[in-house]
């Protein structure tokens, strides 16, 4: 198989009405090399292969030792996750992946669930009641 030969057709447009007037057919000459977008060349697996090499690291989860001390902090002050998630202007949802170990740690939010939960949840001593502000 010649692969010229397949790239280079002629093509001639007939059209009826001209050959009846006695007009001459137009003929045109139409190349289709390079139809392949997907192969650019012999270096696209290499360079594939370099691209999935240098990928981004995902974002870090949340610990499950937060999720467990949510959930846990939750469950003591008998408040459900829809309930939860109300308090602190979120959706349920989010309550859900934090709680699972899911969802990637936002300080406002965790802010925010230390504050109705009174519990601490960030830094050290996790699931550690928070005390009032100190009186001096």
């Amino acid at each position: 198989m010649n692969s010229n030969a397949d790239h280079d057709k002629t093509i001639v447009i007939r059209n009826k009405a001209a050959a009846k007037a006695g007009a001459s057919v137009a003929v045109e000459k139409k190349t289709t090399a390079g139809g392949n977008k997907a192969h650019v060349g012999p270096d696209h697996q290499r360079i594939a292969k370099l691209d999935r090499e240098n990928e981004v690291a995902p974002p870090p989860k949340i610990p499950p030792s937060v999720g467990k001390a949510i959930s846990q902090a939750r469950l003591a002050a008998n408040i459900t996750q829809k309930e939860l998630a109300q308090k602190i202007n979120e959706k349920p949802s989010l309550i859900q992946d934090y709680e699972a170990g899911k969802a990637i740690p936002n300080p406002q939010i965790l802010g925010k669930l230390e504050r109705i939960l009174k519990v601490k949840l960030r830094g050290t001593d996790i699931g550690k009641k928070l005390e009032g502000p100190k009186k001096t």
